[in-house]
């Protein structure tokens, strides 16, 4: 089970995070583009699997429509709306897992005993990283009306992005202490800005907060679900 899921898992985040581009994403309220999405979803699974003609997958991409298309008809582009519909998600891949356990092991890739330990660390990555960067800009949209010094363009997603990526390796490499030192190297960096402005400090601590304790909660669970598959003799083993 735990190999479908880690499987299940990797699909996803490819499908919503990978080939799901910004015009997908924003015009996702079509049934055209909903439809191909679905059709990627389904795509991404029976890649991963090594099953290309397992039905539960066909009811797998069904779900993942219904999901989406609850989100993107009814309700608000939120923080709240964001999680909710990841978890909903998550909760299909778990239900699919459970009932149908061996759609790894019976797969073409199903003698690949490395592959869902490495699917589940590109999984993991994609979901600090892009997912993060995702529900931070979330949290961080109602203060978007505060006045705050020009920047580069995208400089601050770019930023997220090599941050979160940078926490993701010192966890996996059992270096978690250096994060503190990133933390060190940010303040120090953003130093001159936030002295002299209340609101552009309070905003830098609350977004660098929010993507480092995104980023450190998906890290450690990679590297919890990593544990519990077949090793790869890269990782530091938890306790």
């Amino acid at each position: 089970m735990i190999e479908t899921f880690a499987l299940l898992l990797f699909a996803h985040t490819i499908a919503d995070f990978v080939l799901q581009p910004d015009w997908m994403a924003a015009r996702k309220a079509g049934p055209f583009i909903l439809l191909l999405h679905g059709l990627i979803v389904l795509i991404c699974a029976q890649a991963a699997l090594g099953q290309f003609t397992a039905l539960p997958l066909i009811g797998l991409a069904c779900a993942h429509l219904l999901i989406d298309g609850i989100k993107v008809h009814l309700l608000p582009r939120t923080l709240a709306t964001f999680l909710g519909d990841q978890a909903a998600h998550i909760a299909t891949l778990t239900t699919l897992a459970t009932l149908w356990p061996d759609l790894a092991s019976t797969g073409i890739w199903g003698g690949q005993t490395w592959w869902p330990s490495v699917a589940t660390l590109v999984a993991g990555a994609i979901i600090t990283t892009r997912a993060g960067g995702f529900a931070v800009g979330f949290l961080m949209q109602r203060f978007t009306d505060a006045e705050l010094p020009p920047g580069l363009t995208d400089g601050g997603r770019v930023i997220g992005l090599l941050e979160r990526g940078m926490i993701f390796v010192l966890v996996l490499a059992g270096q978690p202490a250096g994060i503190g030192f990133l933390i060190a190297a940010k303040s120090i960096l953003r130093f001159e800005t936030t002295a002299k402005d209340q609101r552009a400090s309070e905003y830098v601590i609350i977004g660098t907060l929010a993507s480092f304790g995104w980023a450190m909660v998906a890290a450690y669970a990679t590297l919890a679900l990593a544990n519990v598959l077949p090793p790869l003799g890269i990782l530091p083993v938890l306790p």
